[in-house]
């Protein structure tokens, strides 16, 4: 973090006679001003907390689930406030007028790190990222603090963005209570104690008693074997780290007897009281950008964006997706938030705006995020049995829908459940994209992508069966955020989509026979590699088309399995459309968005957003010996300089397709003749 300029506290304030009608952004505290240091010119990073109302009985408002049990200031608004930072031009006057917000990700945002976000205050445009999430902690925590863990890709960063929000509670004053549950495995061996935020998936809020009669804790042997009860008697809510069980009490904790088996499953089910109203925290961002765009001489940025684009990667793509499904891109005067939008690697949506509901979740076993409409265009969601809808319904009905650049790759679909984004719950049609959004596909690429470089031979994860998967996805995302930028400012077309269709062919059932996937020897095959799509039965309070609303059963029932497809692989297993990579146009190996895992409870499945790489081998003699059906890099490019030629050609393509910067293809070349690829 940069050394502070100087620390000063002052509010601006919208005037009442404006606020108290609407609600809105009714103060915005900068509590340190800093230098930052920049390519082009000076900037300056703001870092403080603002403070928000809304009118529960506002449309745009109660889409939100249990606003309306919160409770209200003396104007009848529900408050909520959360911690923002700013990255912006020392003169506002050399801005670019465009604004570009990042959704931090369990906390951590990315306006400091380099890639497209140095691009883009390169160019002078202001970056902005605020709390969202409920479940990280208290007001301000975080902001002063470094202890900050990295997830899912996102970079660290010393700041952590935080949400504060009230508590439901019945109309009599009275604690809301309803089900939950979490699930552990691979225990350490020994322990007695396990976190139950760590694998709580459907609620943050503390069990509504201590009594472990009124909950049940169950034991598998396997992900579909019997469940059996765990004797009320031999485990508690609570701590036994530094106290024999019973341990001291504790709501965020459970501790068994005799320890846990690092073999088996757990589940536990239990009753939560007093649910955070969580949903709040769409329209926290709603109303900040608001307040940016518009606010007058009370602004910091002094009314200065023109354009605002949003980026979420991951949970925060997710977040974007349910966002704009929930209508919070029309603020509440009815005008437009984000003119562009990057959802990037996010497969489903948020479930966050649920009673008891836990945002920092993944898509684990049981866990909603899948139920609601994922797809740009119309769809009738037949196999479910529910009507036509898209995730742009609400912005539609509003004329308030972005330009949307969608961006992902394959273990997204191995992971993540992408499929029924792109033909449907049935998966048995592409759906179209509408003419405002763009999607393209990384094929071969771990989330998030990998790490790039032209090394051959990698080292296997420790986790897992194959080595990580090097292949990257960040530099062709950078161009794409450049052509984003472009569409909204310039309505200059971004290049064409370009992702796997049924119509193509490129989409098959998983599985090696189907996928064209190779037989290495020694290697594992993809066929059960897979997270399944369940159709889960929530109970009649949930609203499956939005993610919303009150999960009454927990577990939820299975209804059925629904299908899903993946990419078509070549002979060597590299999947064939989308945007390749320059490392996938000539490869050094096989590429997959499948990892199995090599050991613990879950042994041979997926390892969890991760990918393999199974390097080709050297020459004709080490392919014939070992039996491996796909070319030896021998064969393939003859020499180090052939190889090379290739590199540049490939680069020199993407470019031209403006898939591609310049630099980037200059610095890939670069790295490919420094490389020991046949040397």
């Amino acid at each position: 973090m940069a050394r502070p300029l100087r620390t000063l506290s002052f509010a601006v304030s919208l005037l009442a006679a404006a606020s108290a009608a609407t609600g809105e952004v009714v103060k915005l505290t900068v509590e340190q001003r800093q230098p930052f240091a920049n390519a082009k010119q000076p900037y300056e990073k703001l870092t403080g907390r603002f403070y928000g109302e809304l009118d529960p009985k506002l449309p745009q408002n109660a889409v939100i689930t249990d606003i309306e049990l919160a409770p209200r200031n003396a104007r009848g608004m529900v408050e909520y406030s959360a911690d923002f930072a700013i990255l912006k031009p020392v003169d506002m006057s050399k801005t670019t007028g465009v604004l570009v917000y990042s959704v931090p990700n369990r906390g951590n945002a990315n306006i400091e790190t380099g890639g497209y976000w140095a691009d883009f205050r390169a160019a002078g445009h202001v970056l902005v990222a605020s709390g969202w999430q409920a479940d990280l902690g208290g007001a301000g925590a975080g902001l002063r603090s470094a202890a900050v863990v990295q997830t899912e890709g996102t970079p660290r960063q010393q700041d952590r963005f935080t949400l504060t929000v009230p508590v439901a509670r019945n109309h009599d004053g009275s604690s809301i209570t309803g089900p939950a549950m979490a699930r552990f495995f691979d225990a350490p061996m020994g322990a007695t104690t396990q976190r139950i935020i760590r694998g709580r998936v459907t609620g943050t809020a503390a069990p509504a008693s201590f009594d472990t009669t009124k909950a049940t804790l169950t034991r598998q042997t396997s992900e579909d074997g019997a469940r059996v009860p765990i004797a009320a008697s031999a485990w508690a809510f609570a701590d036994c780290t530094q106290t024999p069980f019973p341990g001291k009490p504790d709501p965020d904790n459970l501790c068994l007897k005799d320890g846990f088996d690092p073999a088996s499953l757990y589940e536990l089910t239990y009753i939560a009281k007093d649910p955070p109203v969580h949903g709040i925290g769409f329209a926290a961002t709603r109303d900040l950008i608001a307040f940016l765009r518009h606010a007058g001489t009370d602004n910091p940025l002094s009314a200065s964006v023109r354009y605002a684009i949003a980026q979420g990667t991951s949970q925060s793509g997710n977040y974007l997706r349910s966002f704009l499904n929930l209508g919070f891109n029309q603020d509440e005067r009815k005008r437009k938030v984000f003119d562009g939008m990057n959802p990037n690697i996010a497969a489903r949506q948020l479930a966050m705006n649920i009673r008891f509901a836990a945002p920092s979740g993944a898509a684990d076993m049981f866990e909603p995020g899948s139920e609601g409409v994922l797809w740009w265009e119309d769809h009738i969601d037949t196999a479910r049995g529910r009507q036509a809808g898209s995730l742009l319904t609400r912005c539609r009905a509003s004329d308030t829908c972005p330009k949307i650049v969608e961006t992902f790759g394959s273990a997204e679909f191995y992971s993540l459940r992408v499929s029924p984004n792109l033909v449907g719950t049935r998966a048995d049609k592409d759906i179209p994209l509408p003419a405002n959004v763009r999607r393209y596909y990384s094929p071969g690429t771990r989330h998030g992508g990998g790490g790039g470089g032209f090394a051959h031979d990698l080292a296997v994860d420790p986790c897992c069966m194959l080595a990580p998967n090097p292949n990257p996805s960040n530099e062709t995302n950078r161009a794409l955020m450049k052509a984003l930028v472009e569409w909204v400012v310039s309505d200059v077309a971004p290049p064409p989509s370009r992702y796997p269709t049924l119509a193509k062919g490129d989409l098959v059932p998983p599985g090696h026979a189907s996928t064209g996937f190779p037989v290495i020897p020694g290697q594992p095959l993809p066929d059960g590699v897979f997270v399944p799509l369940y159709d889960y039965d929530f109970g009649p309070a949930f609203k499956y088309a939005d993610v919303s609303g009150v999960m009454a059963r927990q577990p939820p029932i299975v209804r059925q399995v629904l299908p899903q497809l993946v990419p078509k692989v070549d002979a060597d297993g590299n999947e064939l459309a989308g945007i390749r990579s320059v490392l996938l146009e000539v490869p050094l190996g096989t590429y997959t968005g499948w990892n199995p895992i090599a050991r613990g409870f879950f042994k041979g499945q997926i390892q969890a957003l991760g990918g393999g790489y199974i390097p080709f081998a050297k020459t004709k003699a080490q392919r014939l010996a070992s039996g491996d059906p796909r070319l030896s890099l021998e064969e393939r490019y003859g020499t180090h300089e052939a190889y090379v030629a290739k590199v540049k050609e490939a680069a020199k393509r993407q470019v031209a397709e403006r898939v591609l910067l310049q630099e980037d293809a200059e610095r890939f070349v670069e790295q490919a003749d420094k490389s020991s690829v046949l040397r």
